[in-house]
């Protein structure tokens, strides 16, 4: 598909969904969008393949359609994004993400239900379909999601405690549920007949059911105004005007500032050997500032010479670039100064990741003194930066004792 093909003047400039399809009408991508017809324009950039990744580029140039369904706000379109996600698994959103990284809302089967957002990796460890009574997503940003939730409960206030609210409680557990219910994060109350109605909300706004939910309430608000009870008729009166109006001007903010739908990955790499012997080159992975631990991988430096650093770099980043069943970076870690993070860049362009490279310059200590190729991407992820080094050189470590153990040194 060129951009010639599209009439943009006639795409909304409101929020929705986009789908691109394929030559057998087959759904490749799908996408949310604050301004429709900005963010779909934005595909036919020169550089798209830098700007998303060489997948997207493919996508658009196979597509031979671009549908769009405008919705009343950003929210909607997150959720909206989900529900075709789940139902068609494009392979534009599922070939570069791995699956483990998925973010699902939870909502669990007990008799004060919780609402929680949970990775697809803690998903089987940690519950059953026992108790779970609804499950929404794949959602691909666990950072959108939060920022969703939190518009949501101003409406519908809700528990997300770690621990279930059935049976007694420890003192801080117990002070952690008075003090969010004070600021009205939580029900102020421990009303299950009411707690089910906001319950079945939240499910009603994940199912993209937003018209019935609001029919629902104004059913209610009337009822109660008919019996005289102002007062109930005008909180539900409230609700149904935030719904009507909904304020997701976070989601606006982050929908601008953000080129794609996926989690910010940062992967870090060293290689640790002792005077050459047993070389090992490992990557860690920091996803939203948190180590994703069972995502790391070790290396054995096959075919690099003994104590040549650049090329063993070089090995273990070739290596993984050709593992594209991992989600790719957008900004890559190393040890070293410029001429580690030249060699870097050059290796991984020539594999085709696009991603972004610094370099963590230590000092005689071996603390971090200096950061290299820092961009405006850069410094908004210095911490995240730092994280990754700091766990690329301690899993280097690690590996490389345990192997030398079983060697017998």
């Amino acid at each position: 598909m060129k951009k010639e093909n599209v009439d943009f003047k006639k795409l909304p400039d409101a929020p929705g969904v986009y789908i691109f399809r394929g030559p057998k009408k087959e759904v490749l991508y799908v996408g949310k969008a604050t301004s429709l017809r900005d963010r779909t324009k934005s595909y036919f950039a020169r550089d798209i393949a830098e700007i998303r990744s060489p997948l997207i580029e493919k996508i658009v140039s196979d597509a031979i359609a671009l549908e769009v369904e405008e919705t009343d706000s950003v929210l909607e379109a997150l959720i909206l994004e989900a529900h075709y996600i789940k139902k068609y698994e494009p392979v534009g959103n599922t070939d570069n993400k791995d699956n483990k990284s998925w973010n699902y809302v939870v909502i669990t089967n007990e008799q004060f239900p919780r609402v929680l957002i949970v990775r697809e990796r803690e998903l089987s460890s940690t519950f059953s379909e026992k108790t779970v009574a609804q499950l929404f997503g794949p959602f691909p940003s666990a950072g959108v999601l939060r920022e969703a939730l939190k518009i949501i409960r101003k409406i519908f206030p809700f528990f997300d405690t770690k621990f279930s609210l059935s049976g007694d409680y420890s003192s801080s557990q117990e002070k952690t549920i008075l003090f969010n219910q004070s600021i009205g994060l939580y029900p102020r109350e421990f009303d299950e007949r009411e707690y089910k109605k906001t319950i079945r909300a939240i499910v009603d706004i994940f199912s993209a059911k937003k018209v019935t939910l609001i029919q629902r309430l104004s059913r209610e608000m009337n009822a109660h105004a008919k019996k005289r009870e102002f007062e109930e008729a005008g909180i539900l009166k409230k609700k149904i005007f935030a719904l009507q109006h909904i304020q997701d001007i976070t989601l606006i903010k982050d929908d601008l500032r953000t080129p794609t739908t996926a989690d910010f990955r940062v992967e870090g790499y060293d290689v640790a050997h002792i005077s050459g012997a047993s070389p090992r080159g490992v990557m860690t992975v920091v996803v939203n500032g948190e180590r994703v631990q069972d995502e790391y991988r070790l290396f054995t430096i096959r075919h690099a010479t003994a104590g040549d650093d650049y090329a063993a770099l070089d090995e273990v980043l070739t290596r993984r670039a050709k593992h594209r069943e991992w989600a790719y970076p957008q900004l890559v870690v190393i040890d070293g100064g410029k001429g580690h993070l030249n060699r870097a860049k050059k290796t991984l362009k020539d594999a085709g990741v696009m991603a972004e490279v610094v370099s963590v310059v230590k000092d005689e200590k071996h603390r971090p003194r200096e950061v290299l190729g820092k961009s405006a991407t850069a410094l908004t992820h210095e911490r995240d930066i730092l994280l990754a080094n700091s766990e690329a050189h301690r899993f280097a470590i690690t590996k490389h004792r345990s192997a030398l153990r079983k060697k017998g040194y």
